[in-house]
């Protein structure tokens, strides 16, 4: 497994690749489980070259305390990648990747002014850009998205076919604990009591209740309920458990 740090040195691999390799791209913001494993293999079977990206992403966070305590496991998550015989990690710094400062970035005015976008402002402008600065540096074939962001997923296909992007945006199957809980890096900040507290939150999603049945009921386990909605052909809910958010959808 080869580790590339900076833009002009993956170009310079990128170009020596035949014509004829597919390249697949996992874009992540690092600290590794078994959903960003599980978009390993799907690339890995699909493609002949799969590329991993670990960049926590300042542009995409409203709060800087959220940014700071984003959990970074850099060593390990290499560790992970090379046993499942990753052939590239691209771990680029901000400066690296923002090198106008941020001057220049990518919105979308409709999908992303509601749910996650009302309550995070700015947020898809900056993953939106990023994906997109990635997709032109690693110009892969295709990229693979879990569906547990599916706000997210929408935006990345909507603006790679609104910018003719020659990508294929993959959606993957949300990977799940024995629980039900969505894996996910921020999880991991939740102490045990939390963690099975958090249980309740996609039991009720997938359940008969109407949305706003759901939202109370959540709200009397101790949930801090930022929207529960049904939505492109999904059940979606993002919910506040003390200081960590929770976001999660099932087919409706």
């Amino acid at each position: 497994m080869n580790i590339v740090t900076n833009i002009n040195e993956w170009r310079q691999i990128r170009n020596n690749l035949t014509a004829k390799k597919t390249v697949g791209l996992i874009p992540t913001m690092g600290h590794l489980h078994a959903g960003h494993v599980s978009l390993c293999n799907r690339s890995r079977a699909e493609n002949d070259v799969t590329v991993v990206s670990i960049f926590v992403n300042p542009t995409q966070f409203n709060q800087a305390s959220d940014f700071d305590l984003y959990p970074r496991t850099i060593e390990h998550d290499c560790d992970i990648l090379k046993s499942h015989q990753v052939d590239y990690v691209f771990i680029p710094d901000a400066k690296e990747i923002y090198q106008d400062g941020y001057q220049v970035q990518v919105s979308e005015n409709t999908i992303s002014a509601e749910l996650e976008g009302l309550s995070r402002p700015g947020h898809f402008n900056g993953v939106l850009t990023v994906v997109l600065k990635l997709l032109n540096i690693i110009q892969p074939m295709r990229a693979y998205f879990g569906e547990k962001d599916y706000q997210q997923l929408l935006l990345v296909k909507k603006m790679v076919n609104a910018l003719c992007v020659p990508t294929e945006i993959v959606g993957c199957e949300t990977i799940r604990d024995k629980d039900g809980l969505a894996l996910s890096s921020r999880n991991t900040r939740l102490n045990e009591m939390q963690r099975k507290q958090a249980a309740h939150f996609p039991r009720l999603l997938q359940s008969a209740l109407k949305p706003e049945q759901i939202a109370e009921e959540l709200k009397t386990l101790g949930f801090k309920v930022d929207y529960i909605v049904e939505q492109w052909e999904r059940r979606l809910g993002a919910v506040w458990l003390d200081e960590v958010r929770l976001i999660d959808n099932f087919l409706f």
